[in-house]
């Protein structure tokens, strides 16, 4: 049986020890009474949650699934309702929302946290709140003052959730062809019909109403991306004040049969005249449907952190645990029949590498979302703009990349755990599943790629990749002068430098053929992907070092995870590099017609 247990020493070293979070909180004016002793208060009840209420369901869940019946209904698995009912008892949902709509007003890294330890336990299960925060911010940020009243204090209060309707059969990441229709009515709403297709959480058994947020078209709408609206249609209809009234058009046709994720209700949604409201201006949808589309890219990274930290913790005890053969330098326990398996060097590679993606994980998803809060609260406007621009580079990164470490991880994971990782009973198998999807919804990794080099890099002429540098290079600077340090600067600084080169020749290889983009693009957000790894590995190494006197175990655990980083996963830049700099003409040289 699996086991979890929330990381909490490393979380608290994350936040306090390298962001320092209550002095960068006590920069901006909402949050400045957040003090350490509630910041580690919030920490400990969330992991509390997560492994008490939560993860006791995830194979369960597994198991049963969701079930649809004939009217369209769907139950969710066992204990999923009772454990929802728990998280909106414990004012989860309201963490970090606007105190104006009942909200705690508290800060997103905490929020991050939290969506940490819920994700380990139960992705399934944590997939529910975490999409009903997104189209609170969506609403939050674009709803008209009407919207706001009727749907606010219900997403934040969790009595409803929401999710996001983009997909539809014939188009999913060009949202350019999609043919779901808004015609006006007489009373300012409009009539949705279509089908969306791949809708997470798209019809439960959790709450009493579901908000979608639809993306359609106007009957006098341009083609294309252009001609794209946003809507509000729920599932039951509300008056002005929030009361339900009637359902709506709206209806689960089916659900699909996955891969993983088996106890989120991923569903066929058909829209057959339901009622929907405006949210944004007329055919400016995406715009406003961005912010729920960009929180969702960084919670899906959190959720590839979750997996990461899950599948490393089991791997470990496993391989305490499991008995197999001698160590090749001699027997360690020799009262036993055979030695533990972590004895062997490349069991303890793949622990190691589990380990340093979930420690580098973390470092960089709470880093973004502290950043998330400068944007939101400091009252420099110039550090908003600096800190957006960062959060806007980093957010394709931290989906795709920490997705596929997380995939590289649970796969690992099973490996450790030999056969048992291949039986369902073991847990393992089950992690490898469930991670797999994380590299494809909300924009598969190889759209994360084109849209860091395409749009975040280039577009700009690297003007947000060198704010990033600037950092990176002033870290150099500081701390390069320190003898200890030279281990880990020499290869960040390296790197740093190898990512500046490929920039300006990826850069001009795409003014004579834009394939050059396309080919480059997925090593090329590995790459700058490693690189901020290594510079949040070198700033922990630092931290470690000043207290690797102190006798306290975690520091030295830490330093050697950070020279296991540096010395076995950062090489692999080497060859990203070589493949982004060989360019598109291997890969467009043979006619179609002979694959």
């Amino acid at each position: 049986m699996p086991q979890y247990k929330a990381p909490l020493r490393d979380i608290q070293f994350v936040v306090h020890e390298l962001l320092n979070a209550d002095k960068a909180f006590a920069a901006l004016p909402a949050l400045q009474e957040i003090d350490k002793d509630t910041i580690n208060q919030i920490i400990e009840e969330a992991g509390k949650f997560a492994s008490e209420v939560v993860f006791p369901l995830n194979q369960t869940g597994d198991k049963e699934g969701c079930t649809r019946h004939e009217d369209g209904t769907v139950i969710t698995p066992t204990g999923f309702k009772e454990a929802y009912q728990q998280y909106i008892a414990g004012g989860w949902p309201a963490l970090s929302c606007d105190p104006e709509y009942g909200g705690q007003g508290l800060p997103q890294l905490l929020n991050s946290v939290l969506y940490e330890t819920l994700n380990s336990a139960n992705q399934s299960w944590a997939m529910y709140p975490s999409l009903s925060h997104g189209a609170y911010e969506c609403l939050h940020a674009h709803g008209t003052p009407e919207q706001k009243k009727i749907y606010l204090e219900k997403l934040v209060s969790g009595h409803w959730t929401g999710t996001m309707c983009l997909t539809e059969p014939q188009c999913g990441t060009d949202l350019g062809i999609l043919k779901t229709k808004a015609e006006p009515l007489a009373d300012g709403t409009h009539s949705i019909t279509g089908t969306k297709i791949f809708i997470s959480s798209g019809e439960h058994d959790l709450a009493e109403n579901i908000v979608h947020l639809v993306l359609a078209r106007l009957p006098d709408a341009p083609k294309g991306t252009k001609g794209i609206s946003l809507f509000a249609v729920p599932k039951r209809l509300a008056n002005a004040d929030g009361i339900l009234g009637e359902n709506n058009k709206v209806s689960c046709g089916s659900l699909e049969h996955k891969m993983g994720i088996h106890g989120n209700a991923t569903c066929v949604m058909n829209f057959d005249g339901a009622i929907g409201s405006l949210v944004g201006e007329p055919n400016k949808g995406l715009n406003a449907m961005f912010i729920m589309m960009n929180a969702a890219r960084l919670g899906v990274g959190i959720q590839g952190l979750g997996l990461t930290e899950i599948a490393y913790q089991n791997s470990a005890a496993y391989a305490k645990e499991r008995l197999q053969m001698r160590s090749l330098t001699g027997v360690k326990e020799p009262e036993k029949a055979a030695d533990p398996i972590i004895v062997h060097p490349d069991v303890r590679k793949m622990l190691l590498t589990q380990r340093a993606y979930a420690e580098g994980g973390r470092a960089f998803a709470y880093w973004v979302a502290l950043m998330i809060d400068n944007e939101l609260n400091h009252p420099d406007e110039e550090v908003r703009k600096d800190t957006a621009d960062m959060v806007t580079l980093l957010t394709p990164i931290i989906k795709a990349f920490l997705t596929d470490n997380a995939f590289t991880a649970t796969n690992e994971g099973l490996q450790v755990f030999g056969g048992h990782g291949y039986i369902t009973e073991w847990g393992m198998e089950q992690y490898v599943r469930d991670a797999r999807i994380t590299m494809i919804y909300e924009g598969t990794n190889t759209i994360q790629s084109l849209d860091l080099l395409g749009r975040k890099v280039l577009g700009d002429m690297g003007a947000k990749l060198r704010k990033f540098g600037k950092l990176v290079e002033t870290f150099i600077e500081e701390e390069g002068i320190r003898k200890e340090m030279q281990e880990f600067i020499d290869p960040l600084a390296d790197i740093a430098t190898k990512v500046e080169k490929l920039t300006k020749e990826i850069g001009m290889k795409a003014m004579m053929n834009h394939d050059e983009v396309g080919a480059a693009a997925v090593p090329y957000l590995r790459t700058v992907g490693h690189l901020v790894y290594a510079y949040l590995f070198a700033r922990m190494a630092k931290i470690a070092l000043a207290n690797e006197s102190s006798g306290d175990p975690f520091y030295t655990a830490k330093l050697a995870t950070a020279r296991f980083y540096f010395d076995k996963l950062l090489p692999e830049t080497a060859t990203l590099i070589r493949q982004a700099r060989a360019g598109s003409k291997s890969l467009m040289a043979m006619p179609a017609d002979l694959f």
